[in-house]
């Protein structure tokens, strides 16, 4: 290669620099003044760097065929902040390819027409519209990647405000609140916390990126008055684990200020189990105590009514690889079930899960179709679910992957399946992702009606994602979303 190409290719990527540097306050405005909401082909562009952003334009290589970079929705971009655009999500990905193909050229005629429903629709009087009380019972793995999720999102149209947190115990108050801020701050598996965190201590809160977080102490539900903390009509979501039926979860319901309870883990009884961008549409307005059910069921669901819908599943086997969690033991001590007293970091461990029985919940179709089993293994995040299926018409390994591509790119369901098409990704490479499930292509089986699909998900950080689109449902916060979908 000579000089001249060499320095052509190095001059071409600062210009997409200097573009995607142009573009981060533009998205911004967008979010927080306008709550536009932008992505690119499913990926966040809000608060992004700028080779995060130059990076997800390549993806979109791999995921669809072609080739898009930021001279491409650059031009979008510019012509969307100079709309007075009302609340919406907006993939600036699929616009800019749609755009390309049309060839036009004229980029502000273009948006007007995409988003006629919105333009000229900003509401400057209304705001951001009046932001939903949201506090955490349990402030535990779940609950601080939920505080992180939605603080990142407190700044735009997401309409959910962390008000306060509930935690056991107190001792020194000051000693207290420095190391659940550290715990916040610091993440071993996730990474620093993006922004800064302060302890006000006088008035035992904490002060995230602006958001004034109440620590309350009590040692059950019981003991807490939300309203003397100007805290009225909240959702109350329940980290812990210790209730899972009404009787218990409705102790949250019995506080003053509370009007709703979201348990992290699966519902017993009656409960609705939930799994967002499935069955969110059946929690009805009289539903005061909603599940999120597990973070495998919400990984495998997606997945299964896909193949379902398209294929028909006879029956099948869910066989889970999961990360060990904070109930299993460091070392070898006693625990109430089996097995899962052997050291988590030094085994694999068998075990039980109720992942494949819970998806009747979600996709009654389904019921009495699957079992499934589990194994932990040595791993701090990242698992996988492996679906080996019988289907009613039989299918070819490009045709499936090619189906589930399309489905984790144009179809409903695009937040929760993602596609990855890669030989050498392993788990770690999946921490931090907000998908429900990834299917790994390069993995999959298929010979006539019996496929075999491998499914990574983050058990932490896609579950908490699911969560909190499902407070955003449960809170009436929703957007049109464009472009509509063509396929």
């Amino acid at each position: 290669m000579s000089q001249q190409k060499l320095e052509s290719v190095f001059e071409e990527w600062q210009s997409n620099e200097v573009l995607a540097e142009e573009m981060i306050p533009l998205l911004g405005r967008l979010y927080r003044q306008y709550n536009i909401v932008t992505s690119l082909f499913g990926r966040s562009l809000i608060n992004q760097s700028v080779i995060r952003i130059l990076k997800d334009h390549r993806f979109v290589k791999k995921v669809e065929g072609t080739e898009l970079s930021v001279r491409d929705t650059f031009p979008l971009v510019k012509a969307m902040a100079e709309l007075d655009l009302g609340p919406a999500h907006v993939d600036v990905g699929k616009l800019a390819v749609a755009f390309k193909q049309e060839g036009s050229g004229d980029a502000k005629a273009f948006i007007e027409r995409e988003l006629a429903a919105i333009v000229g629709k900003h509401d400057a009087q209304m705001g951001n519209g009046k932001p939903k009380d949201v506090v955490l019972y349990g402030f535990g793995r779940i609950g601080r990647i939920l505080a992180r999720i939605l603080i990142e999102k407190a700044g735009g149209g997401n309409l959910l405000r962390l008000r306060a947190i509930v935690v056991r115990g107190r001792g020194d108050l000051a000693k207290d609140l420095e190391k659940r801020a550290s715990l916040l701050r610091r993440d071993s598996v996730h990474g620093p916390f993006a922004g800064s965190i302060a302890v006000d201590s006088d008035n035992s809160a904490l002060i995230a990126n602006g958001n004034y977080i109440k620590v309350i102490y009590a040692d059950s539900p019981r003991d807490v008055d939300y309203t003397q903390y100007d805290i009225h009509d909240a959702i109350v979501v329940d980290n812990t684990g210790l209730w899972r039926d009404e009787e218990g979860l409705g102790q949250h319901l019995a506080c003053n200020g509370a009007s709703k309870a979201f348990l992290t883990a699966p519902g017993k009884g009656s409960i609705p189990n939930i799994v967002y961008g499935i069955n969110h549409g059946d929690i009805s307005s009289d539903d005061r105590i909603v599940s999120a059910a597990s973070c495998t069921t919400n990984a495998i669901v997606p997945v299964l009514k896909a193949v379902n819908d398209h294929f028909g599943i006879e029956h099948g086997h869910v066989e889970t690889v999961h990360a060990y969690t904070n109930d299993q033991n460091l070392i070898d001590n006693y625990h109430k079930a089996e097995r899962r007293g052997r050291s988590a970091p030094l085994n694999m461990v068998l075990t039980e899960t109720g992942a494949a029985k819970a998806v009747a919940k979600a996709l009654p179709e389904l019921d009495g179709k699957l079992t499934g089993n589990a194994i932990r293994v040595p791993t701090p995040n990242v698992s996988m679910a492996i679906l080996n299926l019988r289907l009613h018409s039989e299918v070819d390994k490009d045709s499936l992957n090619d189906y589930l591509r399309r489905m984790a790119i144009h179809s409903p369901m695009q937040k929760q399946i993602d596609y990855v098409d890669s030989p050498e990704v392993v788990s770690s490479d999946f921490v931090g992702n907000r998908h429900a499930g990834i299917v790994d292509a390069k993995a999959t089986i298929a010979d006539g009606k019996s496929v075999v699909l491998y499914v990574w998900y983050d058990n932490e950080y896609g579950y908490s994602c699911q969560v909190v689109r499902g407070l955003q449902h449960m809170s009436n916060v929703s957007f049109l979303a464009f472009p509509e979908d063509r396929d």
